[in-house]
């Protein structure tokens, strides 16, 4: 009897170390892999992004479980990802380097644990007003309600910055905190007279406007862009094509940042390689998801990388 006890322990004990083995990734393959990727409002260009690539990972990542969410966009991603509520984020890589060196709205509040991804398409900051207005240019939105961005966003960050260029303070203007949905329905509303919206272009919120009324965007001249690009180096020369936007057919030289696909140290190398090579073999996905699709390519995945890549997408993109 107390041999049979004995060996009955022994199962228990065997059972119970299996079990343990296994439920530790002793069988990987089975395992669920669930990734939250935060995007921005539903009015702008991440949302779409993010979504295709959510769709991508769950149909080229054994086991994975990717969602996309709406958020409060680049500022408040970087702060999720701090906090471990998402494992992915489409971000500016302005405000990502922001954040990686603990300065400007991140100061004393640096994250030190962001990789890189990638880098994905340039973000053209978008100054918009209705032709009803009869503002020409950024030196006019003196005196006016002018939606400068969702507060703390990285949107916000980048009216500031072009304010600046042109002497302008928010002390200048009637500042209005309002996301790209918002800022599209007060203009039409007549309850703002410009907005900024950094987003690739087209953007919905904009397309939303100018199917209703005729909309204008104002330049960033050169010398102004020039002096934004010597103290803020990770802004790039842009000119918006004429015809972007229904209704107005001028040529808009302005400033982008860019775009870019942002983890923490969490996302090991192998998962990096694994969701970077589903994302970059897939790219046609992405494409029919926005018109911004086409700019994101694989030569074009590590410029502008303001931060350390993770080891396994930076193998990918060296093979």
């Amino acid at each position: 009897m107390k041999l049979f006890s004995r060996l009955s322990i022994l199962s228990v004990l065997l059972v119970a170390v299996i079990s343990l083995i296994a439920g530790c990734g002793g069988d990987s393959a089975g395992e669920k892999k669930f990734l939250n990727i935060a995007t921005g409002g539903t009015a702008g260009t991440y949302y779409p992004i993010g979504g295709a690539m959510a769709e991508i990972l769950n149909n080229n990542i054994q086991g994975m479980n990717a969602s996309a969410q709406s958020t409060g966009a680049t500022v408040a991603n970087i702060n999720m990802l701090k906090e471990g509520s998402v494992d992915l984020a489409i971000v500016q890589n302005d405000i990502t380097y922001y954040a990686a060196n603990g300065v400007e709205m991140f100061k004393d509040k640096k994250v030190g644990n962001l990789k890189g991804i990638a880098t994905l398409y340039p973000e053209t900051c978008q100054i918009v007003t209705l032709e009803s207005t009869g503002i020409k240019s950024i030196a006019d939105l003196k005196g006016k309600r002018v939606a400068v961005g969702a507060m703390g966003s990285g949107a916000e960050a980048n009216a500031r910055q072009i304010l600046e260029a042109y002497g302008i303070t928010y002390d200048d203007i009637d500042e209005q905190f309002l996301s790209f949905s918002e800022a599209a329905s007060a203009l039409k509303d007549g309850n703002v007279d410009a907005a900024f919206v950094t987003a690739g272009y087209p953007t919905a919120a904009v397309q939303d406007i100018a199917s209703q009324n005729k909309v204008r965007l104002l330049p960033i001249e050169a010398d102004k862009a020039d002096a934004l690009i010597a103290k803020y180096p990770f802004y790039t020369k842009v000119v918006i094509p004429a015809g972007t936007y229904a209704g107005f057919e001028e040529e808009v030289p302005g400033i982008s940042v860019m775009a870019m696909l942002v983890c923490t140290d969490k996302v090991d190398e192998q998962l990096g390689y694994d969701i970077t090579k589903a994302l970059f073999s897939n790219l046609d996905r992405i494409k029919a998801a926005h018109s911004v699709g086409k700019l994101i390519t694989k030569e074009g995945a590590m410029e502008g990388m303001p931060i350390q890549m993770n080891a396994g997408a930076e193998k990918f993109f060296k093979e």
